[in-house]
């Protein structure tokens, strides 16, 4: 058989999710279980075969190639004028990292969902929008157009509204999915924005190559209209909030957790909420023009990651901890892409996915166990009953927590060095703000490691508190990605190691990155970044013994003491700083009071009573007082003609 074509192969990548969505979607009343698995679990198997063979086909040729990339071109889209869209996929050292992240880490999520959604009657539409989620994300990252790109970043936002609130019957888990929906919305709204100054104002195509060609052209409006690139790029930082969960439009990501737990794995590990980090990092050439927006991306992410790590510390089920923390690690990515660390953002994005669908599929693993439970403080004892899932839990915490060694500790890291050492060549963003940035980040760390390693020890170890339940191991559909992921996070990181000459990370990512990145100036040698190194392994030492001090040592009271010294600051962090609250008091509401207005006043009042109800309300009582007057009755036409005639001899007397 011959070698197909990297071109061929990366339309496999895309269409065998979208085949496969079809396939249960439109067939699933008639299909039997083993069949929709078959179907559900083998589209992005070969998916990620397929994305694995183009890659392997294309690395030997990348040097030789314009930009190391390769283009297949599916067909032309759009041709209006002096417009020209192809649906093209691209196919370069960023995109072949992430495709390989969603299809490989996304068949994982697909092989435990068939343990955990065994026995849900709703199985093959279950999967169905599984692999269509699937579909749009690889749609969006090896889209070539921007608008490409844009309609795998809706197809997201759309699955991630029919996956969260997947058992609709349940009001709260429909109202989440909505939420997701309408907040991303929003994002949307300043992305489209983006997408039409780019097309309009600056005179630019939205065809990646296209764009940074045109960036390299001094002449150009994106070297001679820097307030407008300013404006662009912020514009696409609010969709990117909304898709990354950054504030103030992380709101709807801890909601998700109304979902199914892999959906859960699968939006905050590999697939959605990485796609705002991935467009930065993907436009990196557009932003480094633009170093007041940069400074807004990296203080919105630092502030993102101190924030929604301060929230974790306090919460107990154990599915929020999780998705507080995954709303603190995009802060940490979308703090990297802001300092220029475009390779160190996509790093930690890559090393995230692979602690974090490890944690999100354990924490599963012990519901499942615990028969529904989700009450941290209800768990405990449960190391010796679960072992596989305790293992495993335990190293993607150490990854998270920053442990030497694990995935986790060199991809935090390098983004704690070049916050630190950050200096854009223009010179006009303060050089005190990546002290200020280094701090919240170091700050997270610590929060970081004390509360997730306070999540394994009231779940895993000591006593058994909640006697009802009686907890065992997951099938192997179930443990089996466990394993891998937990050797993933454990290992994944020698890719980038500290030392420039041993890291093949940076060095892979280099055509997509180097130019951008040559604009940022590190101001720090490599002995301080090793310095740094030692800092941050203080740190997550000093979170973890906090951990096991106050949940497994001598401290076991100081939580409950903390919680009453401090009454008022732990109420803040229980309810989550009112964020919500305070939305639905400044803007769902008053939005709800005008909606209510216009529609009883404007649209029933106004437009249908007045406008349509009202000629049509005239009319029928002008054709009632005739039908009242033609009823046929001879005498009463008589005495009106008597009646008439005798009005008009008044008339003319």
């Amino acid at each position: 058989m011959p070698t197909p074509s990297i071109e061929t192969l990366l339309t496999v990548v895309v269409l065998a999710p979208l085949v496969g969505a079809a396939f249960n979607g439109l067939l699933s009343g008639m299909l039997k279980r083993s069949t929709v698995t078959l179907v559900g679990v083998g589209a992005p198997v070969v998916a990620f075969g397929a994305a694995l063979w183009a890659v392997l086909l294309w690395l030997p040729l990348r040097e030789s190639l314009p930009d190391a990339s390769v283009t297949a071109v599916l067909l032309q889209w759009i041709s209006s004028g002096p417009v020209n869209v192809d649906l093209a996929l691209y196919l370069d050292p960023l995109s072949a990292v992430v495709i390989l992240i969603v299809t490989g880490i996304g068949s994982l999520i697909h092989l435990y969902s068939v343990g955990y959604m065994h026995d849900d009657p709703s199985y093959a539409r279950y999967f169905s929008h599984l692999n269509m989620f699937t579909f749009a994300m690889l749609l969006l990252v090896l889209g070539r157009s921007l608008l490409v790109l844009f309609v795998g970043w809706e197809g997201v936002g759309l699955c991630s509204y029919l996956l969260i609130g997947f058992w609709f019957t349940d009001m709260d888990k429909a109202i989440a999915g909505k939420k997701a929906f309408i907040v991303n919305r929003i994002g949307d709204f300043g992305f489209l924005l983006a997408l039409f100054f780019l097309m309009f104002h600056l005179k630019g195509s939205l065809d990646v190559p296209t764009l940074r060609a045109a960036v390299a052209d001094p002449t150009t409006a994106f070297n001679t209209d820097n307030a407008m690139v300013t404006l662009v790029t912020l514009l696409l930082f609010v969709g990117a909030t909304g898709k990354s969960a950054q504030i103030p439009l992380y709101v709807w990501l801890p909601d998700a957790m109304a979902g199914p737990t892999p959906v859960s794995a699968l939006i905050h590990a590999a697939t959605m909420v990485t796609a705002g980090v991935y467009m930065i990092a993907r436009l990196n050439f557009l932003y480094v023009l633009a170093p007041w927006s940069m400074a807004v991306v990296a203080s919105v992410g630092a502030a993102t990651a101190l924030f929604a790590a301060s929230i974790g510390l306090v919460q107990n089920d154990i599915k929020k901890v999780l998705a507080y923390s995954t709303v603190s690690q995009l802060g940490y990515m979308v703090l990297g892409v802001g300092v220029g660390a475009f390779g160190a953002g996509v790093f930690h994005l890559m090393t995230h996915a692979f602690f974090k669908a490890c944690l999100f599929l354990g924490a599963g693993s012990v519901i499942h166990a615990m028969h529904g439970e989700q009450d941290i403080q209800k768990m405990g004892g449960l190391a010796g009953k679960m072992p596989f899932t305790r293992w495993t839990f335990l190293v993607a915490t150490m990854a998270i927590a920053g442990v030497p060694l694990l995935s986790g500790f060199f991809s935090k890291d390098e983004i704690l060095f070049k916050a630190l050492t950050y200096h854009h060549a223009s010179g006009v963003v303060p050089e005190w703000l990546s002290v200020v940035w280094f701090a919240m980040a170091l700050g997270a760390a610590l929060m970081t490691a004390l509360y997730m390693f306070r999540l394994y020890f009231l779940t895993f170890s000591g006593e058994q508190r909640d006697h009802h339940a009686h907890p065992h191991e997951s099938p192997a559909t179930m443990t089996i990605p466990l394993i891998v992921l937990a050797a993933g996070a454990a290992v994944v990181g020698y890719v980038g190691l500290p030392d420039p000459s041993l890291n093949l990370w940076e060095h892979f990512l280099e055509p997509v990155f180097g130019g951008s990145e040559e604009a940022i100036h590190a101001t720090g040698s490599h002995g301080l970044e090793l310095a740094l190194m030692g800092v941050s392994s203080l740190v997550a030492l000093t979170g973890i013994g906090l951990a096991w001090w106050m949940y497994r040592g001598a401290g076991r009271e100081v939580p409950g003491r903390l919680a009453t010294s401090f009454a008022g600051m732990h109420k803040v962090l229980w309810n989550k700083y009112w964020v919500d609250e305070a939305y639905d008091l400044l803007i769902v509401r008053p939005l709800k009071a005008i909606a209510h207005f216009t529609w009883k006043w404007i649209d029933a009042g106004l437009v249908d009573g007045v406008l349509v109800n009202g000629p049509a309300r005239l009319i029928s009582a002008v054709g009632g007082a005739g039908r009242r007057l033609a009823n046929g009755d001879v005498q009463a036409y008589a005495a009106a003609l008597a009646v008439g005639l005798a009005v008009i001899v008044f008339l003319f007397m």
